[in-house]
């Protein structure tokens, strides 16, 4: 493996639904979640979050796995409904507590805490009162913001607003996949413009409440490729990119909405109106708030074919998706986190970028010598890894890199049937295993720790 920077920081991901359990202890509020996972057909396997990992018991254990592993700095995210029960309003100091005792040990372990305020799981009783379509949803958020903000501010100095407001907007509220299962397109638009809005006022907020702060927000971002040079696969490559990147890089950088997409939803009926009557003076310049870096969580790409003409009539393929795939039937394709890296250095100057989730799943469980060999969780590590070095090597100011995830745990609709974890994870018994991805991780995290002239 190639030598990273120095001051490269390593980490692993997770989030508070998925690992942390205990949803009804401590005072923790319901979330959208916890509702959606008890709505019959939601999850596949008919699980929820009310174990997960027992994250929330067994957090001691856990910071000793990535001790262990000898990491730089660990991103979780905390849970609105254990700080704010009814979503704004009274504190749950008990919630309060769960996170600075994380926060104490995790630095007394030598590891960063990187905070992730909003991984999808909002307090139930603000989507009671109409989600994030709604301003004073994301007003709430601000509050929340404020709060967590004063309370680990003296010890947290990085900070993520919101995690992929892609799929907080269009699969929570445009298709219904995630919680809350709406399947209205003009919510999931209102509820993408309210998540940046409420980003931007909590950067300003954190600031102010944060000495040295460093604060941005993380995306998922999928590079497209049109699947032959003709003009439909070109625009449907446009389109897609569109509606799944550039429609929240562009007003995060300053740029407004992209027209092109705006056309695309007006065409589709999807915008009352033809109007996007969210907007409120002053809204786009409150998104544009300067950030200090930028998230972005990289899984595959995207090769787009037309539906607009018949296949008959378009021209003949010329790229052609990997067959190798993980078990989210994802095309394993590092060079494209490569490309995505070296296209967002160059069109929107980001800062520094971290890699806030990269990961794979595949179900290798444990073997009769008691390991669990992840071959291809390996080699997707490895050459995920490799694609980050060349994106550095061609300028990319690339700060980090935390693998999703750390341990195996609750895969949101999926339930417990994916495997993202570099710990395998025994849901029985609760007996976490690292996998030969872990030892490889640590690895590349102890040889990136010596200089240059110590590691050759």
């Amino acid at each position: 493996m190639r030598q990273f920077p120095p001051d490269f920081l390593w980490g692993v991901a997770t989030s508070a639904y998925q690992i942390e359990g205990a949803t009804t202890v401590d005072g923790r509020g319901e979330s959208i979640w916890d509702r959606f996972a008890a709505t019959p057909g939601k999850i596949n396997d008919k699980s929820d979050g009310s174990v997960a990992c027992e994250h929330y018991r067994r957090w001691p254990e856990d910071i000793e796995l990535m001790r262990w592993m000898g990491l730089k700095s660990y991103r979780f995210s905390i849970a609105w409904p254990r700080i704010l029960p009814a979503g704004r309003g009274q504190v749950n100091t008990a919630g309060v507590d769960f996170y600075s005792k994380l926060v104490d040990s995790l630095l007394g372990a030598g590891i960063e805490p990187f905070v992730t305020l909003y991984h999808w799981d909002l307090p139930q009783v603000l989507e009671d009162q109409g989600g994030w379509p709604m301003r004073s949803t994301g007003d709430a958020f601000v509050e929340y913001a404020d709060v967590m903000s004063r309370a680990l501010g003296d010890r947290v100095k990085r900070w993520i607003t919101h995690n992929e407001p892609w799929c907080i907007s269009v699969l929570g509220y445009g298709n219904g996949e995630h919680a809350p299962g709406h399947k209205d397109w003009s919510k999931a638009l209102a509820t993408s413009h309210q998540l940046l809005v409420s980003h931007g006022k909590s950067v300003q907020v954190i600031r102010s409440n944060v000495k040295n702060a460093e604060v941005g927000i993380t995306l998922n971002l999928t590079p497209g490729e049109p699947a032959s040079p003709s003009p439909e696969d070109a625009d449907a490559c446009r389109d897609f990119d569109g509606g799944f990147n550039r429609w929240f890089l562009e007003p995060l950088y300053g740029r407004g909405y992209p027209m092109d997409v705006v056309e695309d939803h007006v065409k589709a009926g999807r915008i009352p109106n033809g109007k996007l009557d969210f907007i409120q003076e002053g809204d786009l310049k409150t998104i544009a708030e300067p950030t200090d870096f930028l998230g972005v969580n990289y899984y595959s790409r995207a090769v787009l074919r037309s539906n607009r003409i018949p296949e008959e009539k378009n021209a003949p393929r010329t790229v052609f998706v990997n067959p190798a795939k993980t078990d989210m039937d994802w095309e394993v394709y590092p060079k494209g986190l490569t490309k995505l890296l070296v296209h967002l250095e160059s069109e929107y100057k980001p800062g520094p970028i971290y890699i806030t989730e990269n990961g794979c799943a595949y179900s290798t469980g444990l073997s009769a010598d008691g390991r669990v060999h992840d071959t291809q969780r390996v080699d997707y590590l490895r050459t995920h890894l490799e694609a980050c070095a060349d994106a550095i090597g061609q300028g990319v100011n690339l700060a980090g890199y935390f693998a999703w995830s750390l341990l195996d745990n609750f895969e949101w609709a999926y339930g417990y049937e994916k495997r993202f974890g570099l710990v395998y994870v025994d849901y029985a018994t609760q007996q976490r295993t690292p996998k030969d991805s872990a030892h490889l991780y640590r690895d590349v995290v102890a040889q990136n720790g010596l200089d240059v002239e110590q590691a050759a």
